[in-house]
């Protein structure tokens, strides 16, 4: 009999630790990249920038950790710490990618506290790039680098809260809500989002997202829907569109921005192993939130796995940027915004592994 409980209250322990050690997952993606970019001002001519080279990039190479144990019978402790880190050496540090602790109820819905992706990011399900190209929304140039630029996108938002409603009578409905304390916006103001999607398992998705004082000092609005063709006709390619209109509040005589992207992403039968290509077209009118300040894009590429989780990739593309600003810093380290047009044409290759 003591055998048997001994047993018992081994075997107990044995499922106990299982269910709190946390699951170790990441990423590893080194591309080679041919970079042409040009910066040429139209206020100050020794502000121009010129770049013609091959690097050896990082792409949101990561490492976590991650995991639920109950708490009550009905109630999980959930726990994510994700960071990024550069392992072509770059940055030999970490930086904090998702971060959070929170409970998941059946009834009430999950919560995470901490450092959470905005809740804009819940609809984005359009965007297809990958590589130096995975860039929905980089709108600024600072320190004499020239970028790809882009509509304001999702950033990961410092001292946050997000809760996922738990689903209702089985509504292909997921609404997300969003508050982030005021310790963290640069205006002092409490920031909050919200978020809507429909997928109902039938090929296309609908979404919709407003956020306040949290990517930006001001309001984002986003839409996008996606439709999967292959569901329907005899073409597996998936569509998807996203309309976004950003209105800054520390612009003075701002205008709004309006960011479209278009996307497709199309399977490839005839290889060894599963293989797809894509295109992505960005436009960003008013750019940053400045009148006549504008961008295009257009992005394509392919991905081809030998496995799941390790994955070839090629792409191409060009960002073109007029009327934009960037941070000139001279010889006595004085900092000078100049206006100017920018372009950006990048070709890489690169290998993905996850773990």
């Amino acid at each position: 009999m003591k055998k048997l409980l001994l047993a018992s209250a081994i075997a107990a322990l044995s499922v106990s630790a299982a269910n709190a050690a946390p699951t170790v997952y990441g990423k590893a993606f080194l591309a080679a990249d041919y970079v042409n970019a040009d910066f040429d001002s139209s206020t100050l001519a020794a502000s121009n920038v010129s770049e013609d080279t091959l690097e050896i990039n990082s792409h949101s190479s990561r490492i976590g950790f991650k995991g639920s144990e109950a708490m009550t019978a009905n109630t999980d402790v959930i726990y994510r710490l994700e960071y990024g880190t550069s392992i072509d050496g770059d940055k030999a540090t970490f930086s904090n990618r998702d971060t959070y602790l929170g409970l998941a109820n059946k009834q009430f819905g999950e919560f995470r506290v901490g450092k959470n992706q905005s809740s804009l990011d819940r609809i984005n399900n359009v965007v297809v790039n990958e590589g130096y190209w995975d860039n929905m929304g980089n709108n600024s140039m600072e320190s004499q680098t020239v970028n790809a630029l882009n509509m304001a996108d999702s950033k990961r938002i410092n001292s946050s809260v997000i809760w996922t409603a738990p689903k209702y009578q089985n509504l292909p409905l997921e609404l997300s809500a969003m508050y982030s304390s005021d310790d963290q916006n640069s205006n002092d103001n409490a920031g909050f989002g919200v978020a809507l999607m429909f997928d109902q398992g039938t090929g296309y998705t609908a979404g919709l997202a407003y956020d306040k004082d949290q990517n930006i000092n001001g309001d984002i609005i986003r839409g996008t829907a996606t439709v999967d063709l292959g569901r329907y006709v005899a073409a597996p390619v998936t569509l998807g569109a996203l309309y976004q209109v950003a209105d800054y509040d520390d612009r003075n005589n701002s205008a709004k921005e309006k960011g479209l992207v278009v996307s497709a992403n199309m399977g490839l039968s005839n290889f060894a192993h599963p293989a797809s290509i894509y295109a992505q077209y960005n436009n960003t009118k008013n750019l940053n939130g400045f009148d006549d300040a504008k961008s295009n894009q257009i992005v394509v590429g392919g991905k081809y796995k030998f496995k799941d989780n390790i994955i070839a990739h090629a792409y191409a593309g060009v960002n073109k940027a007029d009327n934009i600003g960037l941070t000139y810093v001279d010889v006595d380290d004085k900092k000078t915004l100049v206006n100017g047009d920018a372009k950006v044409v990048v070709v890489g290759t690169g290998l993905e592994y996850k773990f």
